[in-house]
């Protein structure tokens, strides 16, 4: 696997970030303002991430996706630690991840990646996603915030 930065005019693939978050508005905007990496196996891109500064010395992982039939092979873990080496490379203090309170798995994957949480916005994809979303029978109401020392 090979992880790169998108090249500009290059177009990010959008049907992969909409599988992370649901919001093509919200996929599209932070696409603009951040940088996109996307992972390639064989030529295929098989996995993407953003990072977006958010305050000084603040970077944020606001989208990192696998396709389906690559998921739990160890990419995701992978991409992960690609966008700390990332962020540390620019220089960043901190980087920081958002989830959903339903999104079980990736909780587990943050921590392992070395992510602590550090709090709770109660009802964010109730404010922020017209639509409800459900994982793993759980409905996602709240973001858990994460982060991490660099």
């Amino acid at each position: 696997m090979v992880i790169r930065k998108l090249n500009i005019g290059e177009e990010p693939p959008i049907d992969l970030l909409l599988l992370a978050d649901p919001s093509r508005i919200l996929v599209e905007e932070y696409v603009q303002r951040g940088e996109c990496f996307v992972a390639e196996n064989d030529g295929q891109i098989i996995g993407v991430y953003v990072l977006l500064p958010t305050r000084p010395e603040t970077v944020e992982l606001v989208n990192i996706a696998v396709i389906e039939a690559q998921n739990g092979k160890g990419f995701g873990k992978q991409l992960i630690m690609n966008a700390i080496e990332v962020a540390k490379l620019r220089r960043y203090r901190t980087i920081e991840v958002g989830t959903g309170n339903s999104s079980i798995g990736q909780l587990a994957l943050y921590q392992k990646c070395g992510f602590r949480i550090t709090g709770v916005d109660i009802d964010f994809f109730i404010r922020h996603y017209p639509e409800e979303i459900f994982e793993n029978g759980i409905q996602c109401r709240d973001m858990i915030r994460l982060s991490q020392d660099l």
